[in-house]
């Protein structure tokens, strides 16, 4: 594994001149290359940690230290099990703010590959023509990369997709369900320096359940919640607040989050599995949260985006949801909202269901 130098779109740097700042290279390009250059002084530093930030989908995001050592563990264990070899090309077209464009840049740098930055937009394939051996995206990125012939044929042609960031929807599972590439939806948190477990979507390998990586244990808490032994990788034993289910092969499932349990006349509702069931019918993104009931202590919210009828849609949710999960309130709200890393703001969510369910012409549909 390569840890002194890097290869940026064909062209090598020391760790030397990127601590000097002295390649031309980096001052003519993009914000991105400026951003990846701090980031690399940050890497070849000699510090032992770096600081990372959460993305802050359910509550506030906090930063947290973690060592190199453990970033390194992690990119052999992705670069070991996709069997990556120098110069591979990568294309890294997520935010350097989080982990996950991060941990791109470490694939690189311990694996060797030839990394291919792109500025983070919805659209990461417009305008590339490198045929691509690995590559990270957030489902929007997919989803809409699906919209356009040519992105769609990219996207093909690149020999391994992972999937992070959040749910990959059965929509958009189904959509991949048949193409030629290796595809796989991931499962992990800046706690444990990116994804921990792995589970291919697509093929005649698609597979329901969660894989873990090579030294990562699972067992589940009391309240059904995902404990995660993963030494070389995070500080502690990390107890998740995501509900799961763990095969007897090993493999495991999400159900959701505890934090995103609506209780409603005393009955347990999982928001994001009723998200996953009304999804097909609904155009945009969309939101399942809860607001005070009087009587039913929560009421289940759904809030979407103007490009649905929220009449039809009523009658379409009846059709899928039994009673217990179907929405008291539809809200339509301009934009769904959400964190720095694509995910559903929970937090943000509840509070705009909140203020949509004390306005008096609030765009409700009972």
């Amino acid at each position: 594994m390569k840890k002194n130098k890097i290869r940026i779109a064909g062209k090598v740097f020391s760790a030397e001149e990127i601590l000097a700042a002295q390649h031309v290279y980096f001052f003519a390009q993009s914000p991105l290359h400026q951003q990846l250059l701090l980031f690399l002084r940050e890497w070849f530093s000699p510090e032992k940690t770096i600081s990372l930030q959460t993305s802050g989908s359910t509550g506030s995001p906090k930063r947290i230290i973690v060592r190199k050592e453990q970033m390194v563990q992690s990119a052999r264990m992705t670069c070991d099990f996709f069997q990556l070899k120098e110069n591979d090309k990568a294309l890294l077209c997520l935010p350097l703010d989080y982990i996950a464009g991060k941990m791109m840049v470490v694939r690189a740098i311990c694996g060797g590959l030839d990394l291919y930055p792109v500025t983070p937009s919805g659209h990461p394939l417009a305008g590339t023509t490198t045929a691509f051996d690995f590559a990270a995206m957030v489902p929007l990125q997919v989803y809409n990369t699906l919209q356009s012939p040519e992105d769609k044929k990219r996207f093909s042609q690149i020999k391994r997709v992972i999937i992070g960031g959040g749910a990959v929807d059965p929509q958009l599972e189904e959509a991949l369900r048949d193409f030629p590439n290796d595809i796989y939806s991931t499962y992990g948190m800046t706690e444990t320096v990116s994804h921990i477990a792995l589970r291919k979507i697509n093929g005649a390998g698609a597979e329901k359940g969660y894989t873990p990586l090579r030294g990562v244990s699972l067992e589940l808490s009391d309240e059904q919640t995902l404990i995660i032994h993963a030494p070389h990788v995070a500080n502690e034993t990390l107890v998740t607040n995501d509900i799961a289910e763990i095969h007897t092969d090993g493999t495991f499932r999400i159900l959701g989050r505890k934090d995103n349990v609506i209780n409603t006349g005393g009955i347990k509702v999982q928001a994001e599995e009723v998200e996953r069931i009304i999804r097909p019918c609904i155009k945009g993104n969309l939101a399942i949260t809860a607001v005070p009931h009087p009587r039913l202590g929560e009421a289940v919210v759904l809030l979407i985006e103007p490009l649905n009828n929220p009449g039809i849609l009523k009658r379409e949710v009846k059709k899928l949801l039994p009673r217990h999960q179907q929405p008291l309130h539809i809200f339509v709200v301009e934009n769904i909202p959400q964190t720095g890393s694509g995910k559903t703001n929970r937090v943000a969510a509840k509070k705009l269901a909140m203020q949509k369910a004390t306005l008096p012409d609030s765009s409700s549909c009972h």
